[in-house]
């Protein structure tokens, strides 16, 4: 008996931003989907991925054009509504509008604040046209009931960030904090505003009926939309207005140092309060999942690995060293004393001598000491109070530079002010004295290298014990906790980015919850994609590079090295793949992806 080839598919990975047609006004809208349907199907593909399509609203500029800094991880993005699909009654006069801000916004590059604001624009004079007829509509009403929790918060957001001139709710007044009363006294039919917020609801509920649209379009096309699952929400967002206790504000989200980055990556999303979300089984994560499948049919889980442990540092961070596992086992003071490690301080604080200071910054080091340093033994410096932190710092050099008081570049001179204050072995924890973390590479710090042989070795140690050993049991439970929660909270295929520093207990938990992953190709090494686990997804590029032909035709080396490493492999491929082969090695990298074993093969 002939046993069944497991199912394979392949897509493509595109931000909807580019998606583009002759239809739309500026920028990709959801409504193109259904031509990238029609190509991808015809192509023979099966899954178009979207990056997140969330509203990043947050500081009414193009800041806002990173789809992963959400506004509210509900509401869509009104940048790629189809504003003539808003009425079949256009007046003449709006379809000129249209027609010209279509033939000014067709650039080849996305004008994010002039779209946005031309699509706002219009749509208001066509709310005004419609909005009896719409919003009394049983269509309306049937999608209000289903949305208003989360669209009735995000309405009254952002009325209050336009009345307020920002999404800073600190500066909101009595409604920096949230309270259900507060909130329907802003949506009530009664309200002075209460068109401003109608309009709100509007527009959102035409997104919802054009992505639906093309969601139900590629199912009948036999394609799907695969979905984006952000790791992180903004600070100033709808979500920590409305669930501040789900969120611990004053820290932030990141990455440890890579390849890519020796200083690591700071997000600025505050972290997650996993402990108080678990309290109702994680319904926040349960309600977006839900929302999403109204659209997808399969999502990606940004950062899968902040579901077992998340690189958290203080809020006042910009850089992404000094940073600590959460949740994790931090190093006690008792463990570290019966180590015969005793002075935390000279471990947790910046360590910086007078030679340091003269080597980093020349012949202006007294300018810098006078400024920024305090000396509190001969040629040993501390931190002044005002520029103890990282944004401490670039605030004060900041105004230095305001004053043309600065001798250098503002951007050295604060790179080299971080690195000393980053100058440290421990971290020791803000909420509890009594523990600490090793700091990443803290081998690479003067801090260490001063030190003694036998506390280099204790700490050399405990550093390899506390990153790679002694947390995997614990980052274990914590995944099999929080992950389960979304994957039983719909029907979508999940499939977890699992890029970056990979504890070990990562991929087994992956494939106890049969969760699949992602393999591409990477400076680490090329690998012949049958070397790949049919759990995965196959890409030649991933979200954080540029597109295949970008970087194949702009890097020529890597290009090289890739075309000299798969042609050595040429041999292994089926007979069929070179009747087919093109003569382009971009091409040839294409049929060597799809001839792997993962289950899905994408390209970007």
């Amino acid at each position: 008996m002939m046993r069944e080839m497991p199912w394979r598919g392949a897509g493509v990975a595109i931000p909807m931003f580019s998606v583009r047609s002759e239809a739309d006004l500026g920028v990709g809208e959801f409504l193109d989907l259904k031509l990238l349907v029609d190509w991808a199907v015809e192509s023979g593909f099966h899954l178009v991925q979207l990056l997140p399509i969330n509203d990043t609203s947050v500081h009414g500029m193009w800041w806002d054009s990173y789809p992963y800094s959400s506004l509210s991880v509900f509401a869509l993005h009104p940048l790629y509504l189809r504003v003539e699909a808003l009425s079949e009654n256009l007046p003449e006069n709006i379809k000129k509008e249209i027609r010209e801000a279509r033939e000014q916004l067709d650039g080849k590059d996305v004008d994010y604040e002039a779209v946005l604001a031309t699509k706002l624009s219009i749509a208001k004079i066509v709310f005004e046209q419609e909005k009896d007829l719409i919003l009394n509509s049983s269509s309306f009403h049937k999608y209000f009931s289903e949305n208003e929790e989360w669209l009735k918060p995000y309405a009254a957001f952002c009325f209050l960030r336009d009345f307020f001139e920002t999404s800073d709710r600190s500066q909101w007044g009595c409604f920096s904090c949230f309270t259900e009363k507060k909130l329907e006294k802003l949506v009530s039919k009664d309200s002075l505003h209460y068109d401003i917020i109608r309009f709100h609801y509007y527009i959102q509920f035409h997104l919802h009926l054009q992505l639906s649209e093309a969601a139900e379009y590629a199912r009948n096309k036999g394609g799907i939309l695969k979905g984006d699952l952000p790791i992180g929400v903004d600070r100033n967002s709808v979500d920590t207005w409305v669930y501040p206790n789900l969120f611990r504000m004053n820290t932030s989200t990141g990455a440890p140092p890579d390849y890519f980055d020796k200083n690591g990556q700071n997000w600025g999303f505050p972290t997650y309060n996993w402990e108080e979300m678990s309290k109702d089984n994680y319904a926040w994560w349960r309600a977006r999942l839900t929302q999403m499948a109204k659209y997808f049919t399969a999502y990606r889980i940004d950062h899968i690995l902040g579901f077992f442990r998340i690189w958290e540092l203080p809020e006042h961070a910009m850089t992404g060293l000094i940073g600590k596992f959460r949740p994790s086992i931090p190093l006690s003071k008792e463990e570290l004393e019966r180590e015969g490690i005793w002075d935390f301080d000279r471990l947790s604080l910046p360590y910086i001598r007078k030679e340091s200071v003269q080597e980093k910054f020349g012949a202006s080091w007294t300018f810098i000491v006078s400024n920024f340093l305090n000396d509190y033994q001969k040629g040993c410096y501390e931190f002044k109070e005002d520029c103890n932190t990282e944004k401490k710092i670039a605030s004060k050099l900041k105004m230095l530079a305001e004053k043309s008081m600065l001798l250098e570049s503002e951007d050295k001179i604060r790179r080299d002010l971080f690195d000393l204050l980053k100058n440290i072995v421990l971290i020791r924890d803000p909420e509890d004295a009594s523990k600490f973390y090793p700091r990443f590479n803290l081998e690479d710090t003067s801090s260490f290298q001063d030190l003694d042989d036998h506390s280099k070795n204790v700490l050399r140690r405990l550093y390899y014990d506390y990153y790679f050993y002694r947390q995997e049991n614990l980052w274990r439970q914590n995944a099999l906790k929080t992950l389960p929660a979304l994957l039983n909270s719909s029907d979508m295929l999940a499939c977890g980015e699992d890029l970056g520093l990979i504890p070990a207990c990562v991929h087994p938990v992956m494939q106890e919850l049969g969760l699949i992953g992602y393999c591409h190709v990477s400076d680490s090494g090329f690998v012949f994609p049958s070397q790949y686990s049919y759990m995965t997804v196959c890409a030649p590029s991933c979200h954080d590079c540029s597109t295949l032909r970008a970087w194949w035709e702009e890097d020529e080396e890597r290009r090289c090295r890739i075309s000299r490493t798969w042609r050595g492999l040429m041999q292994f491929l089926p007979v069929n793949v070179f009747q087919i082969w093109h003569i382009s090695s971009q091409g040839n990298m294409l049929k060597l992806h799809q001839c792997g074993q993962s289950s899905l093969f994408r390209i970007c």
